[in-house]
Formats: C-alpha cells, sequence, structure tokens
C-alpha cells in the first residue's frame, strides 16, 4: 500500500483510508458491530492506515466500535474525527455547534471514546454560521498546542471558510465529497487546497454507491436508507443519473473489474494530494475497494470517463435543500 503525507504535518497515510459512518446507520437500519469490527482489522491488515469517523455517526458510537476493533492491532492506523454536526438522541441532525468552548469538551468526549490520549486529526464536521471561523479554530488551534490533537481540518467548507481558518491556524486537511459525479470541487476549492498545501480528503468517492451500478430500482436499497432523501437518489432525477453508468460500466467491463473499482481508481488517479475514504461496512466490499489500487488508466479511458460525469452532468443536487442551506451552501 503506497503512502501519502497529510498537508505539512508529519503524518502519513495510506493513499486509500476507509471511511466508517456506515457502520452505525441511522434510520433503524440494521446494525452489524461484528462484522464492521472484522473489516477495520481486515483494513488495517491489507495495508489501510487512515480510519475515519465522527462523534456524530451513531452518537458516539462509531468512535467507540473503532476503539475496540483497533484494540490489541499492532498497525493501530491514523484515526481522524469530526465534532460540531450536532445529532439529537434519535440521530436527527441537530444543527452546529462550533462555538469556541464547546470545542473542548467535544474533544474529551472523543478522547475518551476513542481510547486514546491525543486524536490524530480532528475536523470541524460543519461551519457553525453563527461563529466566526477564526474563533473556532482558534480553540482547535489550542487542542494542537495542549498535546491533545496532532493536527486539524475543516469538512464542507467554503473557499473563503477555507482561507480565513487555514490564516488563523495551519489547516492539514479538508474533508468533503469528491467522486466522478460531484467534481464541483475542481472550480474553486481543489486549487485553494493545493495553493495552501492542504490535503483533499474525499469522502463519498464512491457517490454514496450510486458508481457501484448496483443500485438500479427501488429494490436496491433499504426502505430506511437516508439515501432516499437525497434528489439525486429521486424520480426523474434517478432515470436520468442511471445513463451516466453506461460509459462507466463498458470501461469495468474492457477491464474486466466492478464498476465501483473503475469509480474509486479514478479519483485515486487524480493526484498524490487527494485521499478517498471509501465507505465499507463489510469486509466483501473492502476486498472489491482494495482491487481499484490495481486499476490501470489509458489516456482515453480517462478522457471517457470525465466527459460522461463532467461537471454539471449529475441531475439533483448531492444533499437536500434544506441541508444544503444549513451547511452555507
Amino acid at each position: 500500500m503506497e503512502k501519502t503525507r497529510l498537508g505539512k504535518s508529519d503524518l502519513e497515510v495510506s493513499v486509500m483510508g476507509l471511511g466508517c459512518s456506515g457502520m452505525s446507520p441511522k434510520n433503524d437500519v440494521p446494525r452489524d458491530d461484528e462484522e464492521a469490527t472484522a473489516t477495520i482489522r481486515m483494513a488495517l491488515e491489507h495495508g489501510i492506515s487512515f480510519i475515519d469517523t465522527s462523534d456524530a455517526y451513531g452518537n458516539g458510537h462509531n468512535e467507540e466500535l473503532i476503539a475496540g476493533a483497533l484494540q490489541g492491532q499492532a498497525n493501530k492506523g491514523i484515526v481522524a474525527t469530526k465534532f460540531g454536526n450536532m445529532r439529537s438522541p434519535s440521530g436527527k441532525v441537530a444543527g452546529t455547534n462550533g462555538r469556541p468552548d464547546y470545542v473542548p469538551v467535544a474533544c474529551e468526549a472523543s478522547l475518551k471514546r476513542l481510547g486514546v490520549d491525543c486524536i490524530d486529526l480532528y475536523y470541524l464536521h460543519r461551519v457553525d454560521p453563527e461563529v466566526p471561523i477564526e474563533d473556532t479554530v482558534g480553540a482547535m488551534g489550542k487542542l494542537v498546542e495542549q498535546g491533545k490533537v496532532r493536527c486539524i481540518g475543516l469538512s464542507e467548507a467554503k473557499p473563503e471558510e477555507l482561507k480565513r481558518a487555514h490564516a488563523t491556524f495551519p489547516l492539514t486537511a479538508l474533508q468533503s465529497e469528491y467522486s466522478l459525479w460531484t467534481r464541483d470541487a475542481e472550480l474553486e476549492v481543489l486549487p485553494i487546497c493545493r495553493e495552501l498545501g492542504i490535503t483533499y480528503v474525499a469522502y463519498a468517492p464512491l457517490g454514496r454507491g450510486f458508481l457501484t451500478a448496483s443500485i438500479k430500482s427501488s429494490d436496491d436499497m433499504h426502505k430506511n436508507d437516508r439515501r432516499w432523501e437525497h434528489p439525486r437518489f429521486q424520480d426523474e432525477n434517478f432515470k436520468q443519473n442511471l445513463k451516466l453508468l453506461d460509459t462507466l460500466e463498458a470501461i469495468a467491463a474492457e477491464k474486466e473489474c466492478s464498476p465501483a473499482n473503475i469509480a474509486l481508481a479514478w479519483v485515486l488517479s487524480r493526484d498524490w494530494d487527494i485521499v478517498p475514504i471509501p465507505g465499507s461496512r463489510r469486509r466483501k466490499t473492502l476486498g472489491d475497494n482494495l482491487n481499484a489500487l490495481k486499476v490501470e488508466f489509458s489516456a482515453n479511458d480517462l478522457k471517457n470517463l470525465e466527459e460522461a460525469f463532467a461537471v454539471g452532468q449529475t441531475a439533483g443536487t448531492r444533499y437536500p435543500e434544506k441541508q444544503l442551506h444549513l451547511m452555507g451552501f
């Protein structure tokens, strides 16, 4: 497994990480802690050293799950967690909290759940529109100075917020959505990250599962799956988006691999400073994702993929309008 450096920090991570949010599902979707633990340990065995979580996933359950999975493992990995994306006891979105006085409180809770003395990478999960980003990041910087956090980052920040935050305290990473069907970051955010030396950590690199080409009808997802709330999976948008899969599936057939391998390999091919963190709840899915590391593209392959999935081709917004509004987009 090749490695890359996170931003300008001393943290080296595998070029592909493991997103763990799906291991703590919402909306009464079944949970399997035993299989999730086995998946995390399989990832470590195969050289994946970048594990992503948040205090919002399962209201802390995900951090505790990871702590248990890492117990006794020779490779403890680099663990990134987040704070500030609040949840109600039932798991529903309950706003954001970036107040400076809340930052150390959230950090202490995550340290306890993870069972560590220092968090490798600590993100603000969502920017609080009521709090100047300088205030939140200033408080996060104090955690680094106190030795409770090694480096910090933001998630889903807008270009101007990114610049202001980095000017307050150096950021190591920005985590935001990025995949063949979500390429908006290429317009402004990615250039800023490269200018400032910030690693772009790409969540949902498989388009929330759509780019696996395994979701073709309503029968292919759990009835309570939260993706049904997303415009891209609804009605005419969904029908239109299915057409995007033709090129992906054709290239996958030619290379005798899965469409997921092609989609993930494309993100991996972008550059050293983009690290995808595909979510895997099961060992079978993780095993397929690992095969993406073997895919090689020709210039024509890349041209065909990028023309088929050009910015603006995807029908529907990536989140419901209300959620995008709360995120400040």
